[in-house]
Formats: C-alpha cells, structure tokens, sequence
C-alpha cells in the first residue's frame, strides 16, 4: 500500500536527518539546530509544490486547514527543541526511543477526533510496538536521572499532537488527490514555522542565525532531508490514519540505534535488542493486517 512505502521512505530519511541535527546541536546549540529542518527545508517544500502545481490545480486553504496546520506546526517546533536537547544530554538512540512513545496517544485522538476505526488487531500492533519502546528506552533504569527522559516523552507528545494537526490540515482542504493535499499542507506548514522561528531567533537567539549561516553546507543538508522526510510523512498522513503511520515510523527506532553504534559510538544493550525485537514485530503485524 501507498502509505507504507511513503513511511519507510520517510523514516529512513529522517534517521539521517535526525543524526545531521544532532551533529549540529554541538555546533550552533539547540535553538539554531531546531530552526535548521525549518528555514533551510522551506525552499526544498517550496520547490516540491512547485512541480506539484506544474501537473495539478492547487487549492487555497480555509480556515479549518489553517488552523490544523498551525496547530501541527507550534506542536512539531516544541518536539523538535525538546528531542535534540535531550539528545545532548541521553543519546541519539535511546532519545530517539523516547520520541516514540506517541502511538497509542494518537490513536486515541484519531478515533475521537477523526472517527478513524483502528480494531484489535491495529491496536495490538501499536501496543507491542509503543512497549518495545519502552524497553529501549530503560526507562526503568532512569532513576535521577530523570529530566533527558521527560523531555523525550514530552517531545514525543508534541510530535503525536503536530501529527494530528498535520492530518487534520490534509483532510480539511477543498480538493486535490493525496499528493497534492500533502504537499500543499507541508509547503504552509513550513512557511509558518520558518516564520515563527525567524521572530524568535531574531529577538532572542541571533547567535545562532549566525551559527546557520556559518555551517550553512551542513545546514543545507539537513533542511534537504527534513523536508524529503516531511514530504513522505505528509503523504502518509494523506492516505492513512496518523497512528498507522506514526507505528510503522516507529521502524526508525532499529535504525537509530544502529545509527547510534556507527556513527556516534554507542552500544546496544541485550534490553535494547529485546525491544528491538518489539518494535520489529508489532510493525510487521501493523503491516500483516493493513495490506
């Protein structure tokens, strides 16, 4: 199915991603890493909606999809700020873990706010999946050393809720086939946060617009993949309920970690591998009963 492919696509770009923030969190602080998936990932969107608009009408927004999209924007800015400083303090694999929490929260909201139908069946995958997360995580090894983990759960939150507004901004516009609703809404979505980031950075933090600027070829590279990343997930929030796609994401979790022990020099504990083995199973029956 079409939403599947587009949320591997997505998730394998957004490991590299995250690993590209990550990297420059060190280098320009976490504000200036946050706003890097924004304002260097706007022209990229920018340009997805332009070969878009070449084949295809594409239509204005109301009110109802500015709104959603506003919603998912503030929410996905917070998550972001939260995962990477948390990352500084915990670990790129194990934070990335945490930011995963969110499925079994969204498919809760899907259902009431978008009467999606999930069955038992979904929602044992989503169970066993969000419960290898917390393996992964050692959350119940985090003992005063508490705040990296409430930080990552917090993100995961905002990352559920701006999935949500994400879908809702897709569903609520006047026309268009999946494509085209996904990336009308990512190109708006992207626009308002780079907006947003600009005013903030330019009154609080202009340190880092110059940070941006002077690591602009890594910068360059992370807004590239944040934004083929976002392309991919807003497809899949087009064609399927948010908690389908944010549990299939949730493959992202193995890749981290493997990320983690290449890149960053971190090892995989044999909890880790257990919840591994979770997460995998959960998204293959996720899989199993969705095709």
């Amino acid at each position: 199915m079409g939403w599947i492919l587009a949320t591997l696509i997505a998730a394998v770009a957004q490991t590299g991603r995250n690993a590209a923030q990550t990297q420059l969190t060190r280098q320009i602080g976490t504000m200036g890493a946050t706003a890097v998936r924004f304002l260097f990932g706007l022209p990229f969107a920018l340009f997805f909606l332009g070969a878009v608009a070449l084949f295809e009408e594409i239509p204005l927004p109301g009110a109802a999809t500015l709104g959603w999209t506003a919603l998912g924007a503030v929410a996905q800015i917070g998550a972001t700020a939260f995962m990477l400083q948390a990352m500084n303090l915990r670990g790129f694999g194990v934070v990335t873990a945490l930011t995963k929490t969110e499925p079994v929260t969204l498919a809760l909201m899907g259902a009431l706010i978008f009467h999606e139908y999930l069955g038992p069946m979904r929602l044992a995958a989503i169970v066993i999946a969000t419960l290898g997360v917390v393996m992964m995580s050692g959350a119940t090894q985090w003992r005063g050393n508490w705040w990296p983990m409430f930080l990552g759960v917090l993100s995961g939150a905002l990352f559920g809720l701006s999935s949500i507004g994400f879908r809702g901004g897709i569903l609520n516009l006047p026309s268009g086939d999946f494509l085209v609703r996904a990336t009308t809404t990512l190109a708006l979505n992207l626009t308002m946060q780079t907006v947003l980031v600009l005013l903030w950075l330019g009154l609080a933090n202009r340190a880092a617009l110059r940070g941006m600027a002077q690591h602009w070829k890594n910068s360059l590279g992370a807004g590239f993949l944040g934004a083929f990343a976002s392309q991919f997930w807003f497809i899949g929030f087009a064609l399927a309920p948010a908690a389908n796609v944010r549990t299939l994401a949730l493959i992202e979790v193995p890749m981290a970690q493997l990320v983690s022990g290449r890149v960053f020099k971190q090892k995989t504990s044999p909890r880790q591998l257990i919840g591994m083995a979770l997460i995998v199973l959960g998204v293959g029956l996720l899989i199993a009963v969705s095709v």
